[in-house]
């Protein structure tokens, strides 16, 4: 099929698959459990169960400000060290056109251990109160504790981390209030010098005054993004005194076009050992910045096939997925984008050049229906293949008064990776695939510590969704946390971690950001399907160090320290 044939089939696949299939709406007949309980990677737990009350609000108004489509994200983070993730959700409150009452607030929930949680968020002092966008976690001092960074509509805050449940609001003395329109934010050491450094994506040139009117079928609706003049980001250099230096300009990564960035991320795409930026952005061509070592970047956006689909089409990008699904030791990206268009998937060909191939790996009609917003691969299974999942949700409630062929709430979306090959999995009545909402940042990671990845979901104007991981398998796993040595960030951020098992050879990052918004676990985790053991751990840490070594045991989370040769197994479950 041309690539003109794909566009001008692309409604009708969009009404076939949410018409037809019945994979957006609330409506849809789907399989039930008894039909495929081999199917059922995602429980819901419902509130009264978790203890989750929170409720994300984005005060919708009839002046339709542009802010109010984008929702929020989340993020996992053990705030308090004690080997079990905490959960962090963003808020919508008070801005320059909204003021609710009574005012909203971000939350922080302590992990009981016993699969409830404890809204902590007054006592640790990070309810932050502004319109929220997203938050990024990181060890920014190397104090064993990991921090925040929440990005707002108006200016950012930088929660310290004080080690005793509670936290500071540092942002002024640090330099990092970014106002504005900050849209996501990443901790990462671009210059490797062994502390944190932290960019800040910036969306669009808005403020209340220069909100739009726009009409959709003779009534008020939101403009398009493009309507407005989009905004340059931040690079904040740490000084390693608790302050930042703006070195936006002379790093070369300011956005100066500027494009309208929704979402961001660092990781090492071309194999040398420094950490590159590649940044999504919402209707115009993608970046990605190569980190030449020196402290700039080289912009290979267009060079490398990563600014275009691969019709050569700008697309509406909303949340980045990285990771070697192929095994080859490549990083991949995966992007979610507007409804009426399909998510495109970038193949690794090495040396920073990427082929876009969602088509020709089958999985780009699936998606056409879907507004996608936060995404990730991870390994639901633990088959030792990463599978690639993603929320949805439209930004115009209006949606679902027209004959578009998608919805306003919309379900999740998972592709089973077989050896290389993403195949859809069908939603099963009930379960958390087939849970409708308006969702937005979404984060993963080992919730329970029982070895399997959990999900949980920030919903517009709803509760956010916990979907616990009940997949049935007898395959095997491990999983690290990394703690770096004295010129590598502390958290490990930046570090890349090879496991040799199975008969195939794995990798994953530390990374800080991603999805849409959103942190998640910085634990990484590896199935390995059927072996028994580990052939080879290798190590390659941010500061150049290489370390190998072979794990006395499976099916545990391992603590390891650079340079220190010891390996510490922390408990599986509680």
């Amino acid at each position: 099929m041309t690539a003109i044939q794909k566009r001008l089939s692309r409604r009708y696949f969009l009404r076939t698959l949410a018409g037809t299939a019945g994979l957006v709406g609330a409506n849809a007949s789907w399989p039930r459990l008894a039909e495929a309980a081999s199917i059922y990677p995602f429980e819901e737990v419902p509130a009264s169960a978790s203890h989750i009350t929170w409720v994300h609000t984005a005060g919708k108004s009839p002046q339709k400000y542009l802010p109010e489509t984008t929702g929020a994200g989340c993020a996992f983070l053990d705030y308090d060290n004690d080997g079990w993730m905490d959960i962090y959700l963003v808020n919508s409150g008070k801005c320059d056109f909204y003021n609710p009452d009574p005012p909203l607030r971000n939350a922080l929930y302590r992990n009981n251990r016993d699969g409830t949680f404890t809204d902590v968020t007054e006592k640790a002092g990070v309810a932050a109160g502004g319109y929220g966008q997203g938050v990024a976690v990181g060890d920014y001092d190397g104090d064993g504790l990991p921090d925040l960074y929440v990005t707002q509509y108006g200016k950012c805050i930088l929660y310290h981390n004080n080690g005793d449940g509670t936290f500071s609001d540092v942002t002024e003395r640090a330099g990092v209030a970014a106002a504005g329109w900050a849209s996501s934010a990443v901790w990462f050491d671009y210059d490797n010098d062994g502390r944190l450094d932290l960019f800040v994506c910036n969306f669009v040139d808005f403020n209340k005054t220069k909100n739009l009117n726009c009409v959709a079928s003779n009534k008020p609706g939101y403009c398009v993004p493009t309507l407005y003049k989009p905004a340059a980001s931040w690079l904040f250099h740490n000084n390693g005194d608790g302050t930042f230096t703006d070195m936006s300009k002379r790093a070369g990564v300011s956005d100066e076009k500027p494009y309208y960035g929704l979402a961001s991320l660092f990781i090492d795409i071309n194999g040398d050992g420094k950490v590159d930026l590649l940044v999504a952005d919402d209707s115009t061509p993608n970046y990605l910045y190569i980190n030449k070592g020196d402290g700039t970047f080289d912009d290979e956006s267009f060079a490398s096939g990563y600014a275009l689909n691969e019709s050569g089409r700008e697309t509406a990008s909303m949340g980045i997925a990285t990771g070697d699904y192929l095994h080859n030791g490549l990083i991949d990206i995966y992007h979610t984008t507007f409804s009426d268009d399909y998510n495109p998937l970038y193949r690794n060909d090495g040396d920073a050049n990427f082929t876009e191939i969602s088509y020709q790996a089958g999985i780009a009609e699936a998606t056409i229906p879907f507004l996608g917003w936060g995404t990730a691969f991870f390994d639901y299974d633990n088959d030792g293949w990463l599978d690639l999942f993603m929320v949805n949700g439209h930004v115009y409630p209006s949606v679902d008064q027209q004959n578009w062929g998608t919805t306003w709430a919309q379900r999740p979306l998972l592709f089973h990776n077989v050896q290389g090959k993403l195949r859809l999995v069908p939603p099963v009545e009930g379960t958390g695939l087939a849970k409708v909402a308006v969702a937005r940042g979404m984060a993963y990671g080992d919730l329970f510590n029982d070895g399997k990845i959990d999900v949980v979901i920030n919903n517009m104007d709803s509760s956010p969704s916990l979907f616990q991981n009940v997949t049935e398998t007898s395959n095997h796993w491990i999983a690290f946390k990394l703690i770096g040595g004295p010129k590598s960030p502390r958290d490990a951020i930046g570090s890349t971690v090879y496991v040799t098992a199975n008969g195939f050879r794995q990798r994953a990052d530390v990374i800080s950001g991603g999805s849409y918004a959103s942190s998640s676990d910085p634990r990484l985790h590896f199935g390995i399907g059927g072996a028994t053991k580990i052939d080879q751990v290798e190590i390659h840490w941010s500061d150049g160090v290489v370390e190998k070594f072979i794990l006395p045991s499976i099916d545990a989370i391992f603590t390891v320290t650079e340079g220190k040769g010891a390996l510490v197994p922390k408990p599986a479950s509680h």
